[in-house]
């Protein structure tokens, strides 16, 4: 609270002033106009309250009270008229059931396993009864729970940082003056089962990642993935939200304008894992952009992004297949059996939705549509474009440290080796930054001292193209199996074994399914193994877990 700041004060009879009915109203307004005059001390004889309390209709004792109370509070409201009987908050309790209902509710009801009103009505009950006392009625309990603070309660039965995030005054953060001045990035699990293109079967729910731009409510970049959210997937929707949309709107279909690109300034992101990986900070810091995390355990500082979540979600339960927001709102919709999309036409589906009605909808906070809101902003400022376009998504993708050798380079068991790499041997070798991508790890790239990366191919070319998931996969199973070193013709037998068993399992189990979708979709946005900024694909952690044989959807591994 600033110097000059004054404490806030809580104005008494402030209710009253709209609480009053029109007739108890109209009779305080006459009793102000006789009462004022006699606050004055001149007017107030014993004549004049005489004569008030006959144009009053009251008792001369009365008017001395209203007199009292309207000197105490000059203003209407304090000379309406009482009401008879107890008064709220009176209290008829014996005051020693008084004090064993206030410990029973400090003892029993306020804790963190909430006990029901019943609970503490019984304790209390068992209390009066051996002291011999008259119990009290539910009614009365619940009044004195009730006039515990909803604050205080809370706290102590859900825990101070609940308490702390539903009662704390929520105050304006993020007011950027520009588009691109502040972009908010989140991801959420979408409530919708899709299924494979070829077999029609249910492979689960895909996962959303939404890059927005605060000032003016455009969906800057939308990705979908069937694995939850990573680092290489977070690269790749920055990337996109960064570059122009053309290439991308062709290859779906669509024919509508999607005009946000540009480098942010700030980007604003919760604390998930995701946000702090290298790739993501180094990629941020090397086009100048800032990193700005929100508090823990705080969703209302990301609300803007977080309403927009919702309202997508809430289009999208109008789709077949809709899992809805849980399983009480959807009752006994089966949304397996009635699933019909497929990823790749969900994708069109939803990026239709947010480019059409949303970006040309007039948004209640902006009082303009977010397509007005940014052709409005963009006039007014130059949007600055990345150095490199072409070499934007590697400064956000995974990377490692390795020597380079007179074989290559060696990364997961793997050698790499390219001409290109011939005169860092030659001037004594150096430990260099790798990108890779995981979707395909047939190439790298290398990033060499000038800044430019040369994309370094398996030093077998006539190996296949496999995902992180795919080798992390086969690696797991050669340890499993006994083998104490792992060589990389190994690696590449298993992972063949492993696309023999998917393709047999594909119509069997949806965690199959999903992993030979997942694999197809990689492949497809991976094309002459260059990675392509504008392409959403599945995404994971180079650090995620691999899945238990039999792990339903194998959540929490890098399906790519």
């Amino acid at each position: 609270m600033s110097a000059n700041a004054r404490p806030s004060k809580r104005l008494a009879k402030s209710a009253s002033l709209h609480a009053a009915a029109e007739g108890e109203w109209a009779e305080a307004v006459r009793r102000e106009t006789v009462i004022r005059s006699l606050v004055e001390p001149a007017r107030r004889g014993r004549g004049a309250v005489a004569d008030a309390a006959i144009r009053l209709g009251l008792s001369v004792p009365q008017v001395y009270r209203l007199v009292r109370e309207f000197r105490s509070q000059p203003v209407t409201t304090s000379l309406l008229s009482r009401k008879r009987g107890l008064t709220s908050g009176s209290r008829l309790l014996d005051p020693a059931v008084e004090a064993r209902v206030g410990t029973a509710i400090e003892a029993i009801y306020l804790q963190p396993e909430r006990p029901t009103l019943k609970r503490l009505l019984r304790q209390v009950r068992q209390d009066c009864a051996a002291a011999g006392l008259k119990p009290p009625s539910m009614n009365a309990i619940r009044a004195r729970v009730s006039a515990r603070s909803l604050r205080e309660r809370t706290k102590a039965r859900e825990g101070a940082a609940v308490a702390e995030n539903r009662f704390r005054q929520v105050k304006p953060r993020l007011r950027p003056q520009r588009p691109l001045q502040v972009v908010q990035i989140d991801h959420t699990k979408v409530d919708i089962m899709l299924v494979d293109d070829v077999t029609r079967a249910c492979i689960g729910r895909p996962w959303l990642t939404l890059v927005l731009d605060v000032h003016t409510r455009m969906v800057a970049g939308l990705t979908l993935s069937l694995g939850p959210p990573s680092a290489a997937g977070t690269a790749l929707a920055v990337t996109q939200a960064i570059l122009p949309k053309a290439e991308w709107l062709v290859d779906r279909g669509i024919n509508l304008a999607w005009p946000a690109h540009g480098v942010p300034e700030l980007i604003h992101v919760d604390n998930g894992a995701e946000f702090h990986s290298r790739a993501f900070e180094r990629g941020c810091q090397q086009h100048g952009i800032r990193i700005e995390y929100r508090p823990p355990a705080t969703p209302r500082f990301g609300g803007h992004i977080e309403r927009l979540m919702g309202t997508l979600m809430g289009r999208v339960h109008a789709l077949p297949g809709t899992t809805f927001s849980g399983v009480g709102a959807r009752g006994g919709y089966d949304s397996e059996a009635r699933s019909v999309l497929s990823f790749r036409a969900f994708e069109r589906i939803l990026a239709l939705e947010v480019l059409g009605p949303y970006h040309n909808e007039v948004h209640q906070g902006l009082g303009q549509s977010p397509a007005a809101a940014w052709a409005a902003g963009i006039t007014r400022m130059t949007v600055r474009a990345p150095a490199e376009p072409e070499a934007l998504l590697l400064d956000f993708l995974p990377f490692e440290e390795r020597a380079t050798r007179r074989d290559g380079v060696r990364l997961f068991n793997v050698l790499y080796q390219d001409d290109g790499l011939a005169h860092i041997v030659n001037d004594g070798g150096a430990r260099l930054r790798v990108t890779y991508d995981p979707r395909d790890l047939s190439a790298v790239f290398v990033e060499l001292a000038s800044g430019e990366h040369v994309r370094v191919p398996y030093a077998d070319i006539g190996r296949p193209a496999v995902t992180l998931w795919e080798h992390r996969l086969a690696c797991k199973r050669l340890r499993e199996a006994g083998r104490r070193t792992v060589d990389e013709h190994a690696i590449f037998a298993a992972v063949d074994e492993q696309r023999r068993v998917l393709a047999e399992e594909h119509e069997r189990g949806k965690a199959a399914r999903r992993a030979v979708v997942r694999g197809e979709l990689a492949a497809a946005t991976t094309r002459g193994n260059a990675p392509r900024a504008a392409d959403p694909v599945p995404g994971e952690d180079p650090e995620a877990r691999v899945p238990m044989p039999g792990e339903d959807a194998m959540s929490g591994v890098e399906f790519w």
